[in-house]
């Protein structure tokens, strides 16, 4: 997928959305029109993200970006679009953190005026770290920047982890905890099973997957830890950054509350996602970069935390990315992108990383391109 032409993710016409945000806008700001409308090429599966200008004479220009619920129409890759949890997420930790979260402008809950809800938000100025082409490839900044660099940008986004964890009272996020009666871990991962459940309803099941959710059993942590706000989608691809630091943190609808190594799981996954990916492709990647060893090492000195059972939690990771790929890849075959395979586990574009942390072998291997 991350060299592949992009799948398709939307029905919506942009010059029709651009016309009803306008028209939207006025109720806001009489007078208003939205100006410069453009959509990100270069990330985002799920939700859809607009940037543009509001054109008004008070305020003067102002760049914002919009956050939409998936197009109905589009095989959605999630089975439910909560913007006024990812809005309240937002200003939370606004207000709790000193991370740099955009300033929430609007949230709209109607689904009248563009199809479906959505958020405004100020637009902050910099750069992403790209997922297509990967940044891992040879020829974007991240790729292209000094050792040092890129060393003071995986600091700073460690950085954030760990202040997020720190700073925000978990019973202040209790509207982030998902239903059930078990420990906030168990709850996460019947939640995943849910989602799985709903990907292959009526499709072909992945034996991959499901080895791998017993898999985890096998390996469930002793000591779950006490549970904190996950970002959800803890990723670099997911900050943007002014030079090598961040300058917004962006992507919140995977937030819940769970063990710290949820989000540390996801962080150092998928990067070896991107990592593997580069190196199958004959390129060496950034094979000294976000590396699992440097991630719970500056971790811990940050948080006097150290992780725990992330065996465990790679696995997850791994396991929780395999499902959003199987859905995308149902998506491409829905709009007669490909076709499905005798073996559904091959729609799994990490099926071989995966099958490898099932079997306990994948950490023992020497890091891709190391």
């Amino acid at each position: 997928m991350a060299t592949a032409p992009r799948p398709r993710t939307t029905t919506r016409d942009p010059e029709e959305l651009t016309r009803r945000l306008s028209a939207w806008l006025r109720t806001r700001l009489p007078g208003a029109a939205a100006v410069n409308v453009t959509a990100p090429e270069s990330n985002g599966m799920s939700s859809e993200t607009l940037l543009f200008d509001i054109e008004h004479p008070e305020p003067p220009l102002r760049s914002c970006a919009l956050r939409l619920a998936a197009d109905p129409a589009a095989y959605t890759v999630f089975p439910v679009y909560d913007m006024p949890r990812q809005y309240r997420t937002m200003r939370l930790v606004a207000a709790r953190t000193d991370l740099p979260v955009p300033r929430v402008l609007w949230l709209e809950e109607d689904p009248e005026p563009l199809g479906a809800p959505f958020f405004v938000m100020e637009r902050v100025a910099g750069r992403v770290p790209p997922d297509v082409m990967p940044y891992t490839y040879e020829g974007n900044w991240l790729h292209a920047a000094s050792e040092a660099e890129r060393e003071h940008l995986e600091a700073a986004s460690i950085g954030l982890l760990a202040r997020l964890h720190e700073q925000v009272p978990v019973k202040e996020a209790d509207f982030l905890a998902l239903p059930g009666d078990d420990s906030p871990l168990h709850r996460h991962v019947m939640a995943q099973r849910a989602y799985y459940a709903w990907v292959v309803d009526g499709l072909s099941r992945s034996p991959l997957i499901e080895s791998a959710f017993d898999r985890l059993g096998a390996l469930w942590p002793r000591e779950e830890g006490e549970a904190v706000l996950n970002w959800g989608d803890a990723r670099i691809g997911n900050v943007i950054y002014d030079g090598f630091a961040p300058a917004a943190v962006l992507d919140w609808e995977m937030a819940a509350q769970a063990p710290r190594e949820v989000d540390l799981g996801w962080t150092v996954y998928l990067h070896r996602f991107f990592q593997d990916l580069t190196v199958s492709f004959g390129q060496p990647g950034l094979p000294g970069f976000l590396r699992r060893d440097r991630v719970e090492r500056r971790y811990a000195e940050l948080t006097g935390h150290t992780p725990r059972d992330m065996d465990f939690y790679t696995l997850y990771a791994a396991l929780r990315h395999a499902i959003v790929m199987l859905r995308v890849a149902y998506r491409q075959a829905y709009f007669g992108e490909v076709a499905v395979p005798p073996d559904p586990d091959t729609l799994i574009l990490h099926h071989g990383s995966l099958r490898a942390m099932v079997q306990g072998s994948y950490w023992d291997e020497p890091e891709a391109g190391r």
